[in-house]
């Protein structure tokens, strides 16, 4: 079921033609479709409420009014939830949540609605105030505030478990910090820790070389006394050096316990295996908090902590209750992170196989050759053909490498040494560009929007959430994207504007700016510029790029950022975009600066709008991983990455490395044929989910990487993936055009950073 006009009034057209009625008037057809339009609305909305009790009803009513204990309306609360990780806010989050239970609004009531019903309901709820949902009438506005309680329920239930996460993970990354900091602080103790060692061996050589007493002369020389002074201080340090980081997380027990007891509280975890050792510890520590008992009983379980971590907890005379439950929180995330354990009423953290298409589904589009994928149902026939192509690359590698046949290549003692690429940009052009850019007329960016959107309507896409209609004011609707791109707000930005009020451009933003409407408005910006003749002086626009850049967050965005070390200790965002080869950005996500970016290379190439066909893509080594050159062969895509420190990376072959004796060094483990074989179904069928748009690639790669234990299915992606990167690796070697342009398409990328920096706004 669709809310889009022209899709309503094909199907009426259709409809009319099936019956053999002679077509009306476009007008008169475009009054039909929104009579339908408004009678399947309010179906759809009676249908979700239909046999709610009345009292019911009441409470959801009661939302929309303010409650004197929190001085606002409670769905502005449920709406208004903190998204910064600590304590106080994960509680604040879970209390949300059994508010939201106390409704007594079952989630299965959205089957009732067709789910592109069901998203337009969300989409409108999302962009209605308060104020404005009590204008409603009694069925629509019902209906609106079920689907947000029920939309609440599921995003809530993801914002918990994401923030717990995030705790316990900036939990350990402090201990690791706490502990470098206390090396720093040790620095002048250990140097005179290593200077008596010297002394001692010193005075110890000296005594064998004379024959002398060694006890006598190192009491001369260093003084026995001062050996023995100095052991319960070397003592201390060896042990703070060994400390492990649970035992300096378990320092912080008192305050992971705040968030630590509601979190477990709230929630139910599901796991796949039977009698799982988790989840009984889980069921313990419950009991503890509800109880207020502090020691462990006498048998606890064990199964899920590591050895290391059972000796620590155990090996004194009674179990350290601080570090079992740490260790066991910790195996909790990593747990959560693979989705090896799940959460009842979540979306995100659900079973690998939920996020998939359904088997079914994929069964049929397997017998119907259906799937489209780069690689065939058959895979032992795969097998065979690509064994044989890299036996064949790898033995024409090494001829080439020893006869020195490799341009830009050489072979020195056993190891492939690639010299880096060079720019050949001539003086000449570098003069023309400074010229050229002289000659560029300095314009206001209002000015340069409008213009902008006079030759690529990008402003229209902008529609209202509920109508659909495109916006009719375009100098206010540009004012809000101006006001968001430059964090001025609307207050300030109608300040800064003519003839626009503030109410304007709030109005825009609440109710047109929306994640869905802004990625149509940059596929439309793209599309015309991959339509513009000058484009192609570029590209043809089959290859593109893709790179992270991080910006750092001030203020109250600071507390929403993650520190990564790599960009210093401040806080900030990472902003992972895709750029066609004619400078054309066709997806930007902001992932957090923790996360590796190899998941999210394929995310862009497929959660995308615009008119371009990828072929190849570019990335330098962060974007790079074996499950992702996998994905790519999978997908019939060709993926060419920058790989640092190629000369360290190994061939991976089906034949034993001594075939290939010149290249020795560079052989690394077999492939094991028989995990792909064993799970080839099982790759198709992930495949098979992303190019359908199934699933986005990295919510499973991030699960699959996440996990503690290896998956097979994560095993059998990685052998096939280093099947991938060995071939490429050979054609990386062998190839001077490839390394030219795989350059040349990351210094795209690089052009567009230094752009976005010079306009970046805190």
């Amino acid at each position: 079921m669709s809310d889009s006009g022209a899709s309503i009034v094909n199907a009426i057209v259709a409809t009319l033609r099936e019956r053999g009625v002679l077509l009306p008037a476009a007008e008169i057809i475009e009054r039909m479709g929104l009579a339908a339009r408004a009678i399947a609305r309010r179906r759809a909305e009676g249908a979700l409420i239909e046999g709610l009790a009345p009292e019911k009803l009441q409470a959801l009513d009661k939302l929309l009014e303010v409650d004197a204990a929190i001085g606002q309306t409670r769905f502005h609360w449920l709406r208004s939830a903190p998204e910064a990780p600590a304590a106080s806010n994960l509680i604040g989050l879970t209390q949300r949540i059994a508010f939201l239970r106390t409704l007594g609004i079952d989630s299965g009531l959205q089957t009732r609605v067709a789910s592109g019903r069901w998203g337009q309901m969300v989409r409108e709820g999302n962009a209605t105030p308060a104020w404005l949902a009590n204008d409603f009438n009694a069925s629509r506005r019902h209906a609106l505030i079920v689907a947000q309680v029920i939309k609440l329920g599921e995003k809530l239930t993801d914002d918990v478990v994401t923030m717990f996460i995030k705790l316990i993970g900036r939990l350990f990354s402090k201990a690791h910090n706490r502990k470098r900091r206390r090396h720093m602080d040790h620095r002048t103790d250990a140097s005179k820790a290593l200077r008596l060692f010297l002394d001692t061996i010193s005075a110890l050589q000296s005594a064998n070389d004379r024959g002398q007493d060694a006890l006598e002369v190192l009491d001369q020389k260093v003084g026995w006394h001062r050996l023995l002074r100095m052991k319960p201080e070397l003592a201390a340090m060896v042990e703070e050096d060994e400390a492990s980081p649970l035992v300096l997380a378990a320092e912080q027990h008192s305050g992971v316990l705040k968030y630590a007891t509601a979190f477990l509280a709230t929630f139910t975890f599901r796991s796949a295996r039977r009698h799982d050792s988790l989840l009984t510890a889980i069921a313990m520590l419950r009991r503890l908090h509800s109880e207020g008992r502090r020691a462990l009983p006498e048998r606890v379980p064990t199964s899920h902590l590591s050895p290391t971590d059972r000796k620590l907890i155990f090996g004194q005379q009674k179990p350290d209750r601080r570090l079992y439950e740490i260790a066991t929180l910790a195996a909790l995330r990593e747990r959560l992170r693979s989705a090896d354990i799940w959460v009842e009423g979540s979306r995100s953290f659900r079973p690998i196989d939920e996020h998939l298409m359904p088997r079914s589904t994929f069964t049929t589009m397997k017998e119907e050759d259906r799937l489209g994928l780069g690689v065939g149902s058959d895979v032992a026939a795969w097998l065979n053909e690509v064994k044989q192509v890299l036996d064949f690359n790898l033995k024409r590698l090494t001829y080439r490498a020893r006869a020195g046949k490799l341009e830009g290549v050489r072979l020195e003692a056993g190891t492939l040494i690639v010299t880096p690429t060079v720019g050949d940009v001539p003086a000449a052009a570098e003069e023309l560009n400074a010229e050229i850019s002289e000659m560029y007329p300095l314009v206001e960016v209002p000015d340069l929007q409008r213009e902008v959107h006079d030759w690529t309507g990008f402003a229209d896409h902008f529609t209202h959430v509920r109508i659909g209609d495109a916006p009719r004011n375009v100098s206010a609707m540009l004012a809000g994207v101006l006001a968001d791109a430059t964090n001025l707000g609307p207050k300030r930005m109608a300040g800064a504007s003519k003839g626009i009020s503030a109410h304007q451009i709030g109005w825009m933003r609440t109710f047109r700016a929306r994640a869905e409407t802004y990625r149509a408005a940059q596929a439309c910006i793209t599309d015309a510029h991959t339509g513009h003749p000058h484009s192609r002086l570029w590209g043809n626009g089959t290859t593109a790029s893709s790179d992270g850049q991080f910006f750092r967050a001030s203020d109250r965005a600071a507390k929403r950022g993650d520190v990564n070390l790599h960009y210093g200790s401040e806080p900030g965002s990472k902003f992972y975009s895709h750029l066609s080869d004619q400078y054309g950005y066709f997806s930007i996500l902001p992932i957090s600066p923790t996360e590796s970016e190899a998941a999210y290379v394929l995310d862009g190439l497929f959660d995308q709008d615009t008119i371009l066909d990828i072929q190849e893509h570019f990335t330098d080594t962060g974007g790079a991983s074996d499950r992702v050159f996998g994905l790519f062969a999978l997908i019939g895509k060709r993926f060419a990455p920058r790989l640092r420190n190629l000369k360290d990376r190994k061939f991976h072959t089906f034949e034993k490395g001594d075939a290939y004796p010149a290249l020795t060094n560079h052989i690394g483990a077999p492939i094991n044929t028989a995990l792909i074989l064993d799970h080839w179904d099982d790759l198709l069928h992930l495949a098979a989910s992303i190019t359908t748009r199934a699933v986005v690639p990295s919510t499973i790669l991030k699960k699959l990487s996440a996990s503690p234990k290896e998956s097979q299915l994560a095993k059998a992606l990685r052998e096939l993936g280093r099947i991938e990167r060995s071939l490429f690796m050979i054609e990386w070697y062998s190839s001077p055009a490839l390394r030219r342009r795989c350059q040349a398409g990351l210094n795209k990328g690089e052009a567009a950073h230094k752009l976005k920096r010079a306009v970046f706004f805190h």
